[in-house]
Order: structure tokens, then C-alpha cells, then sequence
């Protein structure tokens, strides 16, 4: 397995760390970290939570301890394959681009000198990994952008994001799973649900997995239960 180490993280949870900047390679060593220690420590902790270098791992700290958990977590480490499978699931989000719900793509079209048709093509070109969930519920972040579309956040935040609104902010892009302040760039509006509390699985997507985003027409947009502003 890659380079790690264990901390303690408070009297409730410990860290797992696997490097110290955002990295690609290492989306596989986390997913296949957090399968491993959820299905093999069913009972002794509470919740797994992976992010971009590292796996959080909270228990009750009436019955464990990190000197009970740390080299239980090394000795199933130990066992992991040299080389996980990178490919998570693929998942893809059908969007609306378009000015009346995406009010940035002009900003990011003129601040690359291109068009927004481009914008979009070069937003729909790649699969993005899922890195992490936090910040809101289902908002999922999802890398990494190209380049030739990469844009600074906005100078500032707006008060209100529309829920499924799809943005980006440098290297990053993200769907907003719910209504919430916001500065990264606008580009379109989805009517998939990135967070439905009446479902099994909260989120569609989870880290590891892959996303591709599809254009759609404003009619497939609203056929699809997409909601427009008044």
C-alpha cells in the first residue's frame, strides 16, 4: 500500500494519512481503505469519513481507544492489494447549460476567450473523479477540471445557490445538492438529486466513483422534473 500513517484525532476518532496534497493516485488507496476497514470493523466504529489525502475514523470512546483500533487498522492495511482498481463506478449527470441558469458561463467564456458552446465542451470532455463529500450534504467534489477551463471562484459568494446548480472554481467542479451560499461559477442546472434523505444511498455518487456530465436540452431538462427560475 502507499505511504501512511495513524494519528489520533481527538478522543473520538483517528486519521488515517496518505500524503499531503491532492493526488489522483491516491483516490484508489482511500477507497479501497475505507471498503476494507467498513466491512471489517462492523461494530467497533461509528463512521468512515474519506477526503482528499486522508480517511477519518470515529469510534465510541467508551469501548475503543486509538491504542485498541491503531494496530488493528495497521494488520488490515497490511492485507490490501499492491495495486487497487482505480476504476470506481461511472456516473453521469445530465445538465442544462444555459445563460438563465448557468449566470457564469459568459464570466468563464470571456475569461478563457472562448465561446459558451466551448465552455461546455470542454466542461462535457472529461470524466471527473469523485475526490470527497462535505461542505452541504451530497456536494460532492469532483476533479480535477482541464486547464483550458479552469476559473477562479467568484470575488463574491452569491447568498443563494440554486439546488442542482453545476459550478466550478479552479480546478475543482460540483454540483450544489442543496440551496446554500456560494462562490464558485455557474454553469448549468441538473435535475438529478445529489442528496435525498428518502433513499438508501443519500448521495449517487461516493468517493472513488467517476462522473461525466451530459448536455441537455431545456426540454430534457424539464421532462427530467428540472425546475426553472420564475
Amino acid at each position: 500500500m502507499a505511504d501512511w500513517t495513524l494519528e489520533p484525532a481527538g478522543a473520538d476518532c483517528l486519521m488515517l494519512r496518505l500524503g499531503d496534497r491532492i493526488d489522483p493516485d491516491l483516490v484508489p488507496w482511500i477507497r479501497a481503505a475505507t471498503d476494507c476497514l467498513a466491512s471489517r470493523l462492523i461494530g467497533r466504529v461509528r463512521d468512515l469519513v474519506p477526503s482528499y489525502t486522508t480517511l477519518m475514523v470515529s469510534f465510541d470512546p467508551r469501548y475503543e481507544s486509538f491504542d485498541s483500533l491503531a494496530p488493528v487498522i495497521e494488520s488490515l492495511l497490511s492485507e490490501l492489494p499492491t495495486a487497487p482498481s482505480r476504476a470506481g463506478r461511472l456516473v453521469e449527470i445530465p445538465v442544462y447549460y444555459h445563460p438563465s441558469v448557468g449566470p457564469d458561463l459568459k464570466r468563464v467564456a470571456a475569461y478563457h476567450q472562448i465561446t459558451i458552446d466551448q465552455v461546455v465542451r470542454r466542461h462535457t470532455a472529461r470524466e471527473y473523479t469523485v475526490y470527497t463529500i462535505g461542505f452541504a450534504p451530497g456536494f460532492a467534489y469532483l476533479g480535477e477540471v482541464a486547464d483550458d477551463l479552469a476559473t477562479p471562484r467568484l470575488d463574491s459568494p452569491r447568498p443563494v445557490v440554486p439546488v442542482g446548480s453545476v459550478a466550478l472554481a479552479d480546478r475543482q467542479t460540483a454540483v450544489y445538492p442543496v440551496s446554500t451560499p456560494g462562490g464558485w461559477n455557474l454553469l448549468g442546472r441538473t435535475a438529478l438529486r445529489m442528496f435525498d434523505p428518502e433513499r438508501d444511498n443519500l448521495c449517487p455518487v461516493a468517493p472513488g466513483d467517476r462522473v461525466r456530465f451530459l448536455s441537455i436540452s431545456r426540454n430534457e431538462y424539464l421532462a427530467l422534473g428540472g425546475w426553472l427560475d420564475d
